[in-house]
């Protein structure tokens, strides 16, 4: 199932996203892809680096022993279709496709077998990076710097059956890889975050990004897809 959020006359609604159209409880919302909400509310993004060998071997990271996170803010979250600009204060802005998994109920201390029962799904995220700003904060969590979408979806597991995953840039393939090279599983992360933050409803914790992330231009529209999960794009203004 798809879970997509759409704006109304009366505001935000929720629902299945099916044959072009958000089926809420307050009836049927037509919608393109591009017209959608960002798929949830976080109140954070826990989002983690370096858990990709390539990326690491790229960068010229050390490989880290236990998850390495930051964290952006609600402000950084944009929908698919909405445009990302490009922050006045960097010359040098990247894009990172990424696999994000949405909480679906309050949670902390949770053993990694219990992580699929407090899920609501997978979604998609662009880990937008003002590269040449000093440290994380400043890189990473700007406003629109991180673009979700364009739904939910309830009926994957990537842990189980890994996914694949490409990134276009321009028309231009930048990434392809699988989450199967992941150096920690996403039940593994949301484990150990929960070991350290109280999780709560429409959390979004994303998994790294595979090998190449790279610089993006004014103009460009980024379009990230996970197989079975579906594809975001936003275009960089």
């Amino acid at each position: 199932m798809r879970l997509a959020r759409v704006d109304t006359s009366d505001g935000p609604v929720a629902g299945e996203y099916r044959d072009g159209a958000v089926h809420a409880d307050d009836g049927v919302h037509e919608a393109a892809v591009e017209d959608l909400l960002a798929p949830c509310e976080p109140s954070a993004l826990y989002c983690v680096g370096r858990n990709y060998a390539a990326t690491i071997d790229s960068m010229g990271y050390d490989t880290p022993a236990e998850p390495d996170f930051f964290i952006k803010p609600p402000a950084s979250v944009v929908g698919p279709g909405d445009p990302v600009p490009y922050p006045a204060f960097s010359d040098e802005v990247t894009y990172a496709g990424e696999l994000a998994a949405v909480v679906d109920e309050r949670c902390a201390d949770l053993d990694r077998a219990d992580v699929p029962g407090v899920l609501r799904g997978y979604t998609v995220m662009n880990d937008v990076d003002a590269l040449d700003q000093q440290g994380r904060t400043a890189r990473k969590a700007w406003d629109a710097s991180g673009p979700l979408g364009p739904w939910i979806e309830t009926d994957v597991d990537p842990v189980d059956e890994p996914v694949g995953m490409t990134t276009d840039v321009a028309g231009e393939r930048r990434q392809e890889a699988t989450t199967e090279l992941m150096l920690f599983d996403p039940h593994e992360v949301v484990a150990y975050l929960s070991e350290r933050f109280t999780l709560e409803p429409g959390d979004v914790v994303a998994f790294g990004s595979p090998d190449n992330p790279g610089l993006v231009e004014p103009g460009d529209e980024v379009a990230i897809t996970y197989d079975g999960v579906g594809t975001l794009r936003n275009r960089i203004t």
